[in-house]
C-alpha cells in the first residue's frame, strides 16, 4: 500500500509475526481463571491485563478460552479486528511478555483468515467485547522459524481484548465535493476525476463530509478505505476499494505520508478527506517506483475514515 513508508503498524521486526500469534475468545471478567489453562487473568477490558501463571509449562495443543463474551460484530475472514493484547513465552520459569499493545500506545490490527494457523482458528466467529486467552504451541505459531525473541520450542500466551471488527467492503456512504479542481464523486465506492491542468504547488486538504464518530488523535490507530492517484496522468495508482478491505495505521510516528500525517489528524469517523498532494508531502525524491510513482509527481488521495482508536 504505496501511502505507507512502513508497515502498517510501526514497530520492531520480530513483533511484526509475534501479532499473528494472536489467539481471540469472549466471555468473564476480572481475575478469572481461564477454564483448563490453570491461571489467573486480571484487569478490566481493554485495560492491560494481569497474568499469574501456575508451576510448570502448558498443556500439549492448541488451548483457546473465552473471559468475556462480548455482543458486538461477529469476526468473519477478511475482516480487519481491532484489539489490545499482552503476550508471553510460557515456559514455567520467567513466563516473559514478549510483546504488547500497550507499549506502543495504541491498539493492534488483525487481518482475519491471513493469520497464523493458532491466531485464524481462535480468532474467526469471536465477538466485539470478547476477552479471549490463548497458549499457542510451536506448531499452530512460527513453527521451526520463528521470530528473533522467540525460541523454535516456545509456548506463546496471549490476552487479547477485542474492542473492534471491520468488514470487507465496509464503507462510508458520503458526500462528493471538488478541491483543486479535483472532484470526487458520492457513495460508498467515490471515484477521483482529475482536471487536465498543471497541479497546483501547494499542498491541500478538505473535508468534503463531514461524520459525526471519534475523532482521530496523533499516536493512536485510525482505520480507513483510500484511494490514490497520479495527477499528470490520472492513474489510479492504489485503492483499497478494488479488494475492500480496510487498512488500519497509526497516526503521528512517521508511519504515513506527511500529507495524510497533517490531513486526518482530529477528523471525526464517518468522515470523507479530499487532498493535492505535492512530492514534498508525498514521496519526496525518491518517489514510490513499485508504484510507478516519480520523485517529481503530484499525487491526489480520497480517504474515507471508518473509525478510530
Amino acid at each position: 500500500m504505496p501511502v505507507f513508508r512502513v508497515p502498517v503498524l510501526h514497530m520492531p521486526v520480530f513483533l511484526v509475526p509475534v501479532l499473528l500469534v494472536v489467539s481471540l475468545l469472549a466471555a468473564g471478567c476480572t481475575g478469572e481463571a481461564g477454564r483448563g489453562l490453570e491461571l489467573t487473568v486480571g484487569g478490566a477490558f481493554g485495560a492491560r491485563p494481569t497474568v499469574v501463571f501456575p508451576d510448570g509449562r502448558p498443556g500439549p495443543g492448541l488451548q483457546i478460552d473465552e473471559l468475556t463474551t462480548g455482543k458486538g460484530a461477529r469476526l468473519e475472514p477478511d475482516d480487519v479486528a481491532i484489539v489490545q493484547y499482552t503476550a508471553h513465552v510460557w515456559d514455567g520459569g520467567r513466563n516473559r511478555l514478549v510483546d504488547s499493545s500497550f507499549t506502543r500506545g495504541a491498539p493492534a490490527a488483525f487481518p482475519v483468515g491471513a493469520l497464523l494457523p493458532g491466531l485464524d482458528r481462535a480468532l474467526e466467529g469471536r465477538t466485539v467485547g470478547s476477552r479471549v486467552i490463548a497458549a499457542i504451541p510451536p506448531g499452530d505459531g512460527f513453527g521451526p522459524n520463528p521470530p528473533r525473541g522467540v525460541g523454535p520450542s516456545d509456548e506463546l500466551f496471549y490476552v487479547v481484548d477485542i474492542l473492534g471488527a471491520h468488514h470487507k467492503g465496509d464503507a462510508v456512504q458520503a458526500r462528493g465535493g471538488s478541491l483543486a479542481g479535483v472532484r470526487v464523486t458520492a457513495g460508498a465506492r467515490p471515484a477521483l476525476q482529475v482536471p487536465r491542468t498543471a497541479p497546483p504547488a501547494r499542498f491541500a486538504a478538505k473535508v468534503i463530509d463531514r461524520g459525526g464518530g471519534r475523532r482521530t488523535q496523533a499516536g493512536r490507530l485510525v482505520v480507513v478505505q483510500y484511494a490514490g492517484a497520479v495527477w499528470e496522468s490520472r492513474r489510479v495508482f492504489d485503492t483499497t476499494w478494488t479488494s475492500g478491505l480496510p487498512k488500519a495505521f497509526k497516526l503521528g510516528d512517521g508511519g504515513v505520508i506527511k500529507a495524510w500525517e497533517q490531513a486526518l489528524v482530529g477528523v471525526p469517523a464517518g468522515s470523507r478527506v479530499l487532498m493535492v498532494v505535492p512530492p514534498s508531502y508525498g514521496y519526496g525524491a525518491p518517489g514510490h517506483p513499485a508504484y510507478g510513482v516519480r520523485g517529481s509527481d503530484t499525487l491526489v488521495f480520497v480517504v474515507d475514515v471508518l473509525a478510530a482508536y
